[in-house]
């Protein structure tokens, strides 16, 4: 029967080159809902933007003899005749299947027609297209792809407002204030900032966005909205088919989930990471191709324990940052810093479960040395010898 793969992300492209590793020439289909086949997701928010072309953001999966299905979505599992119903009706059997079903963006109120959100090429396609030099855009969202497309639209030339609920831009990861500091530097770049504001509603007032706000009623006009407010995991068809499912789908160190022929991959899957001692869901670029790989194997018999410390990355402002691990700023904090460049340290129980390095590259291999090795050092130790800047 072969494996059947539910998503056309990074993750499905990764899962069929380790499918490929282990089992040249099993027979694998993929059901894709976008209209396009599987892409590099980071550039649709940093360097399509900025001269990055768009034909390098292509994987090359339909290369690697497989089945794919696009503008497929798949609608039921018959986990006992271990089939999958796709959305024109057609059933597909397998041997081994893989939900790397993904995210969909959170949407905002009322969720008017019109508004730009960020997950797809389309979506990207849509603003490009859309936007011009001097438009006024609204971004709602400060997280990492509400601040980098705030970024973005600046150098394109367009006059940005941001609108946050948080105190501060990245205020999820960043110590309150780092935090104030990129948003004094978003000022200075005049984007003009809402921090603590919650957005209540959208209206479109004589062809222009019009936002009513707690804290900053009647804003606008604008000549688009785009949200970057996250995503919530799609896990409705694991639901239905009667899988464990917490912040994800739940799966173990080789990404079975509770049924050993299913397994899920990417955003999607909510994971053990044994060097922390907890469970994580990670919803970037490094775990979608890490996650992918690992769970293809296994499904081709190859299972391997999942001891990857996946990473991620941003550019906003001229800022780089890269990260691993759990980085709470609610956490015990050591930072650190030397001019432009900083170190932070996040520990709880007496040991290091996450890194940041802010203006700092190429350092993830040393963090994670920290956090499997050297994770009990001391605030004085972790100032004294680590990621020397």
């Amino acid at each position: 029967m072969g494996f059947v793969i539910v998503g056309g992300g990074m993750a499905a492209d990764a899962a069929v080159r380790g499918i490929r590793s282990a089992s040249p020439d099993a027979p694998i289909t993929i059901l894709s809902g976008e209209r396009h086949p599987p892409y590099d997701r980071p550039p649709l928010s940093k360097g399509l933007w900025r001269g990055f072309a768009e034909e390098r953001i292509w994987r090359g999966t339909e290369q690697l003899d497989v089945t794919l299905l696009l503008n497929r979505r798949g609608v039921e599992i018959d986990r006992d005749r271990r089939l999958v119903v796709d959305d024109s009706g057609e059933k597909h059997p397998y041997d081994g299947l893989l939900l790397a079903t993904g995210g969909a963006p959170i949407r905002l109120p009322g969720d008017p027609e019109g508004v730009h959100y960020f997950r797809t090429l389309d979506d990207y396609r849509s603003l490009k297209e859309g936007v011009e030099e001097g438009h006024a855009v609204a971004v709602v969202g400060g997280g990492f792809i509400g601040t980098e497309l705030a970024s973005v639209l600046l150098d394109f030339g367009c006059r940005v407002s941001l609108y946050f609920l948080e105190g501060g831009p990245l205020a999820g990861i960043l110590p309150s204030a780092r935090s104030q500091s990129l948003l004094q530097r978003f000022r200075e770049r005049g984007v003009e900032t809402f921090p603590g504001t919650f957005v209540r509603s959208i209206r479109r007032v004589r062809g222009s966005w019009m936002l009513d706000c707690d804290g900053a009623r009647g804003a606008g006009p604008f000549d688009h909205v785009v949200a970057g407010l996250g995503i919530r995991p799609s896990v409705e068809l694991a639901l239905a088919a009667g899988l464990e499912v917490g912040d994800g789908i739940e799966v173990d160190e080789a990404f079975r989930t509770s049924d050993p022929r299913i397994f899920a991959a990417g955003d999607v899957a909510s994971f053990p990471f044994p060097v922390l001692g907890e469970r994580f869901r990670v919803e970037h670029e490094d775990h979608a191709n890490q996650s992918g790989v690992m769970a293809g194997r296994a499904m081709a018999g190859r299972p391997e324990p999942y001891d990857h410390l996946p990473f991620f990355y941003s550019e906003v402002l001229g800022v780089g940052y890269e990260a691993l691990g759990r980085t709470d700023p609610e956490m015990e904090l050591v930072e650190v810093e030397k001019g432009e460049r900083a170190v932070l340290y996040y520990r709880e129980g007496g040991r290091v479960k996450g890194v940041l390095c802010w203006n700092l590259h190429g350092r993830m291999g040393d963090a994670r040395t920290i956090l499997r090795k050297e994770g009990e050092l001391s605030p004085e130790e972790l100032r004294e010898r680590i990621l020397p800047l």
